[in-house]
C-alpha cells in the first residue's frame, strides 16, 4: 500500500490529530528512519505557529522543549509564506533558517523536512518530521513524502473542526446551565404542574395538536401559564430539537414590528448598519410563540397572515423571497372574536390562528392545583434566598384558597416569594405577604376636568326631547381633542390615581382593563412618563 493510501485510511479513522500521530509518524517511519513528529496549525490575527500533535519514536527528544506557540514577526512570516510557495517538501533550515531557529528546530537538527499543509487552499500548517541522527535527507527523500501532504493537510482541518465544535458545545452548555440558573430549573422543559388535576383537558388537547403543524390558540387570563403550555406543546411535537422563540407582540414598538419579525437588509431604514434575521427566520425549523397576538396592529397582520398562508417572507428592505418552516402558537388574553366584529382584528388571520383553540382556565378555577404550584414556587424561592426549599403549611394553603387570584399564578409566585422575603429565607409569611394584596385600597379616578360641551347644529330627531343636545368633549380652546389626546387624558389620570404604578391588583392596567404591556406601549407612544405620577396622591 502506498504512503498516500495508508495516510488517508489512517486520518479517514481517526478525526484527532493527538491520538493518530504516532500512528501517522509509524507509517511515515516505513518509508524513511523517522523519529520524531510535530504537526503545527497557523493561526491569524495575530500570525502564530500552535503545537497541535507530537510523536516521538524514540523517548524524549529535543523537539518537546519547544514552545507551544511561536509568534511569527513579519520577517517569519514571509519566510512561511515562501516555504508554501514552494513545490513539495523542503529542508526547513535550507528555505527557512529564521522559522527552523524560532521553533528551536535550527540548531539540534539540521535536516527537519517541512511539509506545508492547506485546507480549502489555503495555508493551514506545517508538519515537520524529525529523521534519525545522521541519515542524509535528499531530493529522493522528499519527493517520497510529497503525497503525504493532502492528507495531513485534512487532518490537519479536521481535527481544528472537531475542537472547535467541542468548544462550541461547551459554550452552549455553560449558557444553558445560566439559562437554568436565572430561571430555577432543573431542566428546559419540566412537567406541567397540574397536568393530571385541573389542567387534564388542557393537556389532552395539548397531546392531541402536538403531533401535528397545526396553528394553535392559547385563551387565558394575564399570568394564567400560557407560555408553559406552548411550550409543552413545542416538546410533545416533532420540532422539539428546534428552537421555540417567544416574542411579546403588545411589547414591540410599532414602527419596528416588521423588523422584528421578518428582519431587515442593511441600509433598510436608518440605523440599519447590517443584516438581520427576524424572529420567523431564528425560529426556522421550531415554534414561534406569538404572545398577546391580539395587541398586532392591522398592517403587521396582514404580513403575519402571509407567513402563515404561504411560509415566505421577505425582509424589510430586501426584495428576496425566504421560505421558513414555522410552526405559530399565539396567544392572547383577549377576546379576539369580539375585536373581530369592531374591526381591530383581521377576520381571515382569526380563522387561521383559531383552527385548534385551546383556552386555559384561571387559577380560581382549578384550586386544586393551587398546594402543587403553591408548593414548587415556596421551593423556588427558598432556593433562591437560603439555599434550602420551603414548603407551605396546611394553615398556608388555607389562606391561599380563600384569596381570588386576579393575577393567577404569576400573582401566586409573586405572593410566594414575597412570603419568603418576609420570613428572611428560613419561612413563609403568607398571612403578611397576603395582607398587602388581598385587601387592596379602593381605586377612584379624579374627577375630569372642566369642558364645555359643544353643540351640534343638527335638529333634532322626530320624536325626541326637544331640550336634548348632542355633545362632544374638546379642548379648552374650542378644538375636539384627537383620539390620542384622549386617551392620554385618561391614561395619565389613572397613574395619577394609582401613584404610578402600572401592573399588579392596584396598578393602571388592572384599573383600565388591558394588559400591562399593552399599557406601557401605549405610554411610550403618548410620551406618558409613570415616573412622575408616583407619590402623586400623597402629596396633595
Amino acid at each position: 500500500m502506498s504512503l498516500e493510501s495508508q495516510l488517508w485510511r489512517e486520518v479517514s479513522q481517526h478525526l484527532e490529530l493527538g491520538e493518530s500521530a504516532r500512528r501517522i509518524a509509524r507509517i511515515l517511519g516505513e518509508h524513511i528512519p523517522v523519529r520524531a513528529l510535530s504537526i503545527r496549525r497557523l493561526e491569524r490575527d495575530p500570525m502564530r505557529l500552535t503545537l497541535v500533535a507530537t510523536a516521538d519514536l524514540e523517548g524524549e527528544s529535543e523537539h518537546e522543549g519547544a514552545r507551544a506557540r511561536v509568534d511569527l514577526s513579519p520577517q517569519l512570516a514571509e519566510e512561511l509564506m515562501e516555504l508554501f510557495d514552494r513545490s513539495g517538501p523542503a529542508l526547513l533550515h535550507e528555505v527557512a533558517p529564521g522559522l527552523a531557529r524560532a521553533l528551536a528546530v535550527g540548531d539540534a537538527a539540521s535536516s527537519v523536512i517541512a511539509l506545508c499543509l492547506t485546507a480549502e487552499q489555503r495555508p493551514a500548517g506545517i508538519a515537520l518530521i524529525h529523521p534519525h541522527a545522521g541519515f542524509e535527507v535528499g531530493p529522493a527523500e522528499l519527493a517520497l513524502l510529497a503525497p503525504a501532504e493532502r492528507p495531513l493537510g485534512v487532518a490537519l482541518e479536521n481535527d481544528h473542526r472537531l475542537h472547535e465544535l467541542s468548544r462550541m458545545r461547551a459554550a452552549l452548555e455553560a449558557d444553558r446551565e445560566a439559562l437554568l440558573s436565572r430561571l430555577h430549573r432543573r431542566e428546559i422543559s419540566e412537567a406541567v404542574i397540574g397536568a393530571s388535576a385541573g389542567l387534564a383537558p388542557v393537556m389532552d388537547r395539548v397531546r392531541q395538536v402536538a403531533p401535528t403543524d397545526a396553528p394553535v390558540l392559547i385563551l387565558g387570563e394575564t399570568g394564567s401559564g400560557k407560555e408553559v403550555i406552548a411550550r409543552a406543546i413545542h416538546a410533545q411535537s416533532r420540532r422539539a430539537q428546534g428552537p421555540v422563540v417567544r416574542i411579546n407582540c403588545g411589547a414591540m414598538p410599532p414602527e419596528l414590528i416588521d423588523s422584528e419579525l421578518f428582519g431587515h437588509e442593511r441600509g433598510a431604514f436608518t440605523g440599519a448598519s447590517a443584516q438581520r434575521k427576524g424572529w420567523f427566520e431564528r425560529a426556522d425549523g421550531g415554534t414561534l410563540f406569538l404572545d398577546e397576538v391580539g395587541e398586532l396592529p392591522l398592517a403587521a397582520q396582514v404580513r403575519l397572515l402571509r407567513v402563515l398562508q404561504d411560509g415566505t417572507l421577505e425582509r424589510v428592505g430586501g426584495h428576496q423571497t425566504i421560505s421558513v418552516d414555522v410552526r405559530v402558537v399565539a396567544a392572547t388574553h383577549r377576546q379576539l372574536e369580539s375585536m373581530v366584529q369592531s374591526g381591530g382584528f383581521r377576520e381571515d388571520l382569526w380563522y387561521r390562528l383559531s383552527v385548534f383553540p385551546i383556552r386555559l382556565p384561571a387559577l380560581r378555577e382549578r384550586l386544586e392545583d393551587l398546594p402543587a404550584l403553591a408548593a414548587y414556587f415556596a421551593e423556588r424561592a427558598g432556593r433562591r434566598l437560603g439555599g434550602t426549599g420551603l414548603a407551605p403549611t396546611p394553615a398556608d394553603l388555607l389562606l391561599l384558597e380563600r384569596y381570588p387570584w386576579p393575577g393567577n399564578v404569576r400573582e401566586l409566585g409573586a405572593v410566594i416569594e414575597r412570603a419568603a422575603i418576609l420570613g428572611n429565607g428560613r419561612r413563609l409569611e403568607l398571612a403578611l405577604a397576603l395582607g398587602a394584596t388581598s385587601s387592596p385600597r379602593p381605586i377612584t379616578l379624579p374627577p375630569a376636568p372642566e369642558v364645555q360641551p359643544l353643540t351640534m347644529g343638527a335638529p333634532p330627531l322626530s320624536g325626541a326631547n326637544h331640550n336634548s343636545q348632542h355633545t362632544m368633549h374638546h379642548s379648552p380652546g374650542g378644538r375636539i381633542a384627537t383620539l390620542d389626546e384622549a386617551m392620554a387624558q385618561h391614561i395619565r389620570r389613572a397613574l395619577a390615581a394609582c401613584e404610578g404604578r402600572i401592573e399588579g391588583p392596584t396598578g393602571a392596567a388592572q384599573l383600565l382593563g388591558i394588559n400591562p404591556h399593552t399599557l406601557r406601549a401605549r405610554m411610550r407612544k403618548l410620551r406618558i412618563d409613570w415616573a412622575t405620577y408616583r407619590g402623586a396622591l400623597r402629596a396633595n
